[in-house]
């Protein structure tokens, strides 16, 4: 059904908000997991693995399989690290990014990109400088880092609320 220029225009400023998923994972070296985006929003830019929710899938299966799927690598997420609400290039986001442990004999596995990535790679988080992040980036690894260490352990999918997972 076409809308009123003045609707479409509506439409397009404020764009209907999708789910996405992004996994922060370490090493047992505490190097992160980054991929180099290939696709808007923010082609270029570094970022943890993630993407889109799709039909059928619970957050933690789109989780993993964005991981796997531009990586090559098979990660677990454990704890939600962050929940972003992102309006930027023309998209809108609600982006939930778990803490993800590798699995058995993936430690030492090195990355390769899948077709949605320009690159992917293990980064020490204390030397991202030279690197292009998206914005936000170091506060989300700076949180995962604390949920490592047992400073904060964040959001547990062994919670009780079944507003959660449900």
């Amino acid at each position: 059904m076409q809308g009123t220029p003045m609707e479409n225009k509506e439409r397009q400023n404020n764009p209907v908000p999708a789910i996405g998923v992004g996994g922060l994972v370490f090493n047992h070296y505490g190097h992160v997991l980054l991929v180099a985006r290939k696709n808007p929003p923010r082609a270029g830019e570094w970022h943890i693995p993630g993407g889109r929710l799709e039909p059928g899938e619970t957050l933690t299966e789109c989780c993993a399989r964005e991981i796997l799927e531009e990586t090559g690598i098979r990660a677990t997420p454990q704890n939600i690290v962050a929940v972003a609400d992102r309006r930027i290039d023309g998209f809108h986001y609600v982006i939930i990014d778990f803490l993800a442990t590798l699995a058995e004999n993936e430690d030492d596995t090195p990355p390769k990109h899948g077709s949605d990535a320009l690159d992917a790679g293990w980064f020490d988080p204390e030397n991202l400088d030279a690197l292009p992040l998206v914005e936000g980036l170091e506060e989300v690894i700076a949180a995962g880092k604390r949920q490592l260490s047992g400073e904060n352990r964040g959001l547990s999918l062994d919670s009780r609320h079944s507003w959660l997972y449900a």
